[in-house]
């Protein structure tokens, strides 16, 4: 644990768990992925408590408030403690309409099957 010094950020975000492997972290700075107090963040670049990390993790932003700075990666409970999570909740999903769709592939519906399919489409 390191506490109040800075570290780097690509290391930080490995040890808060936001990432599996460090060249991750950095190959996720090097794509433009990581902003720091909002701008883009090398992977060397240096962070400390109370700076603002913005993440784009699988398509997702989140933003995480640094509360302790961590060099090695540590327990789940610890790094929950290192990280304030900020992000905001995901909007409400909305109801698709339920679609029949069929495999590609699969063949011709038997009567069956194409009873359902037109149950289902409201014929």
């Amino acid at each position: 644990m390191n506490g109040d010094s800075p570290v780097r950020i690509d290391a930080w975000l490995w040890a808060v768990r936001q990432f599996k492997t460090r060249s991750a972290a950095t190959s996720a700075c090097r794509a433009g992925h990581v902003r720091v107090n909002g701008e883009r963040a090398k992977a060397a670049q240096q962070v400390r408590p109370g700076d603002e990390v913005r993440v784009r993790i699988e398509g997702f932003d989140r933003t995480l408030i640094v509360r302790q700075t961590l060099v090695k990666r540590v327990s789940a409970a610890v790094a929950a403690t290192a990280v304030e999570d900020r992000t905001p909740p995901p909007p409400p999903r909305e109801t698709v309409a339920q679609v029949a769709m069929r495999d590609r592939g699969a063949g011709r519906p038997t009567k069956r099957e194409r009873r359902d399919l037109e149950r289902l489409r409201g014929h």
